[in-house]
């Protein structure tokens, strides 16, 4: 006989469920879906609630930048990872307001009474008050950011191999990513392979050693959050593999293909076909919708000031996780960092504690598992600092290839990564360059050079 299907809280469960308590999750990625897989098969309704219908490994973002992958190896559709499970419904939507009185969440002209709410919203880009910047500098949050990305590199260097101009050339030929922490340097140094090998074996008009990749951080060094010897290793690996590292200059102004630093010597222009930001981050805007329905306190990135079990003041049955929570209570006092590996951690404990409360029974306090933490620069080398072993080369490329595919939700897209990541070493070939994504849209930016070498260049 087939299983009893039902839509939670659109009609009425099943009996084994009828009186069980209603999880509602909002948010797919690392937290939201790991609390979803420890509920699954529990004796809970749960209702995931995510505006997208897929997982995203925002850790490998830059590889579909770059073309080393595609979309669909670094997504994974939420149906397949939880759905199936007989207590979990997943729904597409937007949340747009929350009823904290009567317990219950707004979203799809809706209204979803919950027991326990577990915010997992995640996180967006940052430009410091700068939001006129967007449009000329392309973030690195979601799959339309880093497939937009690979677009304007391509797109530029299509461009390139047809015109007379070596002015109009060199800026095609260019970019700027502009952050230089862990994503920062992995697409800096992704973009960089890319441009260089894949002009020298598929472009016949191109020279390779014209390309430029330069990124720019306000630091003294690249990858701050680490150790300093691993930071000066992987800056050393930038440097040697060509892209041009300008450090301690902070950006004044950003324009079509045209980025203004300032730093010590004064201003530095920099133009290029192609700007990427990957600088700052700031919360979900679900973060000030809970403190205006709540009273909870944020901090300065918006981020969800939590007690010890993720909860907010005044409202046990409201937890945040992930990204989106300010977690202090640890035993250096500062804040767990916006990672994967403590998303998953946070959304794993939350999800025993409901349990484990709704049983009568209690359950150990959160302690934090740091692991450490990696970045890979280039094909083969990778720094790693894995509580307090550093390594660096490709014995750090290999600890980061193994940890990844270990976070990787999806065993398909395992075998996938890996075999395209083997493939790219043996062959440099890269998989996903094909220009498909934003038919019709705009063509790279002007240099901002003067008029008649602009218009040489377009004619």
């Amino acid at each position: 006989m087939a299983p009893e299907r039902f839509f939670l809280e659109l009609s009425p469960p099943s009996d084994l469920l009828r009186d069980a308590p209603h999880v509602v999750i909002v948010g797919g990625g690392f937290a939201g879906l790991r609390a979803a897989h420890v509920l699954a098969g529990k004796t809970v309704r749960v209702t995931l609630i995510d505006r997208r219908n897929f997982n995203l490994f925002q850790p490998l973002l830059y590889q579909v930048a770059s073309g080393l992958v595609s979309q669909a190896d670094v997504a994974s559709p939420l149906r397949q990872m939880v759905g199936q499970a007989p207590n979990i419904q997943v729904l597409m939507g937007n949340v747009v307001d929350l009823d904290v009185e009567r317990k219950e969440v707004i979203f799809n002209d809706r209204r979803y009474r919950y027991d326990h709410l577990i915010v997992a919203a995640g996180a967006g880009s940052s430009y410091f008050g700068h939001d006129e910047w967007r449009p000329f500098a392309t973030p690195m949050k979601t799959l339309e950011d880093a497939a937009t990305i690979r677009r304007q590199v391509l797109t530029a260097l299509e461009e390139a191999e047809q015109t007379p101009d070596p002015v109009r050339r060199e800026f095609l030929q260019s970019v700027v990513v502009i952050g230089g922490g862990p994503t920062g340097c992995e697409l800096a140094a992704s973009l960089n392979d890319l441009m260089r090998h894949t002009l020298e074996r598929d472009f016949k008009q191109l020279d390779p050693s014209r390309c430029k990749v330069t990124l720019v951080d306000p630091g003294d060094r690249v990858l701050r959050a680490m150790d300093p010897q691993l930071s000066r290793a992987a800056g050393d690996r930038l440097l040697q593999t060509g892209v041009e590292l300008l450090l301690g200059g902070r950006v004044q102004s950003i324009e079509a293909g045209r980025v203004v630093v300032g730093t010590a010597d004064g201003e530095r222009v920099l133009e290029a076909g192609t700007v990427c930001w990957t600088a700052g981050v700031t919360a979900s805007p679900l973060g000030t919708l809970l403190v205006e329905r709540t009273g909870c306190s944020a901090d300065r990135g918006g981020r969800v000031i939590v007690e010890p079990d993720f909860s907010i003041a005044g409202h046990p049955e409201i937890r945040v996780v992930g990204d989106l929570c300010s977690y202090s209570h640890t035993a250096n006092g500062k804040p767990l960092p916006g990672m994967a590996g403590p998303a998953v951690q946070m959304g794993g404990w939350v999800a025993q504690d409901i349990l484990a409360r709704s049983q009568g029974q209690s359950h150990a306090p959160f302690v934090f598992s740091d692991f450490g933490s990696m970045a890979v620069i280039g094909p083969l080398f990778a720094v790693a600092d894995l509580r307090g072993f550093k390594v660096s080369g490709p014995l750090g490329w290999l600890l980061w290839g193994l940890a990844h595919l270990a976070f990787m939700p999806n065993s398909e897209n395992r075998i996938t990564l890996l075999t395209k990541w083997l493939w790219a070493i043996v062959t440099r070939e890269r998989s996903a360059l094909v220009i498909t994504d934003g038919a019709g849209a705009a063509a790279p930016p002007a240099a901002q050079g003067s008029d008649e070498r602009v218009t040489a260049a377009r004619a």
